[in-house]
């Protein structure tokens, strides 16, 4: 099976290469660094041969937040290693490039596509003294070359679904000789520990999930937009899907019954579907604007509809009340939920709908505190949100501090594992 995974990868090169071309002239690639893609000639490697050479591979935002602290962490007690982090997305590679500009030793380069050539090109390079990849990253190419070169390779922050995992189990010999390439797999949840043992890595241990600990840079609101928010009374509805909208935007007409100055914040998991959701808000005859990048809010409106990626812990701070999406649509229940950490560490008060598979652990954490509470329907959620409503935030801080000595130790232990087994 592996053989004809390796087969595939390099027949349909040339489409995945047409794929990356078309990204480009849609603006969802880097219009220059897009070549680290798919050419050896543009992997520009630059690296200190006296140093040893870690590389992990975050593949978008949201991975790539979670490893920041670690990679700080790493630096606080091993200062004399070199560092090459790759991602997918255009926003994870701006976000290493903000995060790491000032830090020689730190190297950001975009992620190749899983081809042979390409990888033992890319191996023979860097050539890495220590590997990661995180959550849910699994390439059989890539993988399998690195344990053919006797590379130590981790698994950090490790994350299956039952689907992925089924999936998996259906071509047994190529998924034995994909995850028995990892020495030691950190996985993000109890869940996940008995998937990866059942596909044969042979090394698990749990952690908890690295997204519990922030780096606590927040990138503030505008003073001018801050001034608009507190004419308001506002809720916040974060990474929805596609009907969520509707759903959000029925809640807000009920709630504007009783508070006619209710401001609902929309942010989109996609936001490439902006235009959709402002023609739901037409349909549903509310003024509504889409607010770009440093833009001013505007006085007046009903909906605001986030066009920015990066920036919801800025509402984040703000806003009292937050509904998480991928949580009320039956036909995702399989892979339903997002992640509610960066809501729960600003202190928010989270709902969620009866679909949250990928984050039941978290979520039954939150429940705990009492920071998160799911919701059935629209009504129960509006109900909700009239009493949050009727008084501004209020930060338990014994909530949030709980939360930090626990994300804290979840880093220093992820830190302590990573520095046993590869000698550093």
């Amino acid at each position: 099976m592996f053989n004809i995974y390796r087969f595939l990868t390099i027949f349909f090169f040339p489409l995945f290469l047409i794929i990356i071309f078309l990204r480009k002239f849609k603006g969802k690639e880097d219009q220059f660094r897009y070549k680290e893609k798919v050419f050896s000639s543009s992997f520009n490697i630059k690296k200190n041969e006296r140093k040893k050479l870690i590389w992990i591979h975050a593949a978008s935002i949201g991975e790539t937040l979670s490893v920041v602290p670690l990679i700080k962490d790493i630096i606080k007690k091993k200062p004399d290693l070199e560092f090459l982090i790759t991602t997918v997305t255009l926003s994870s590679a701006n976000l290493v490039n903000k995060e790491f500009k000032n830090s020689k030793y730190i190297k950001h380069r975009f992620f190749p596509l899983d081809n042979p050539y390409l990888i033992k090109k890319f191996l023979d390079g860097w050539k890495p003294n220590f590997v990661m990849f995180v959550d849910s990253e699994i390439w059989p190419n890539f993988l399998i070359e690195i344990k053919k070169r006797s590379i130590l390779l981790v698994l950090i922050n490790g994350r299956i679904t039952k689907k992925t995992y089924k999936r998996w189990k259906i071509f047994n010999n190529l998924s034995y000789k994909v995850f028995n390439s990892f020495d030691l797999c950190l996985s993000a949840s109890k869940e996940s520990v008995e998937y990866f043992k059942n596909l044969n890595v042979k090394n698990v241990k749990y952690l908890g999930n690295l997204k519990f600990f922030p780096d606590n840079k927040i990138k503030k609101i505008s003073s001018e937009n801050e001034k608009v928010l507190n004419n308001y009374k506002f809720w916040c509805a974060a990474s929805t899907h596609r009907s969520e909208e509707q759903f959000c935007l029925r809640t807000h007409i009920k709630i504007k019954s009783i508070y006619n100055n209710l401001l609902t914040i929309i942010v989109p998991r996609h936001i490439n579907r902006v235009k959709e959701i402002s023609n739901i808000c037409n349909s549903f005859k509310l003024n509504f604007q889409i607010l770009n990048e440093n833009e001013h809010i505007k006085n007046g409106v009903d909906i605001l509809i986030i066009n920015s990626f990066g920036n919801l812990p800025m509402y984040y701070e703000h806003c009292k009340s937050v509904f998480i999406g991928k949580s009320t649509l039956k036909k995702l229940e399989l892979e339903s939920g997002q992640n509610p950490i960066e809501a729960a560490i600003l202190g928010c008060k989270i709902y969620h709908g009866p679909y949250v598979k990928n984050f039941n652990e978290i979520y039954e954490y939150l429940n705990i505190l009492k920071i998160s509470k799911k919701i059935r329907n629209e009504d129960e959620l509006f109900e909700e949100l009239i009493e949050d409503l009727k008084k501004p935030k209020e930060v338990n801080i014994n909530n949030l501090n709980i939360i930090e000595q626990y994300g804290r130790k979840i880093l220093e232990n992820t830190t302590y594992e990573l520095l046993k087994i590869s000698k550093l």
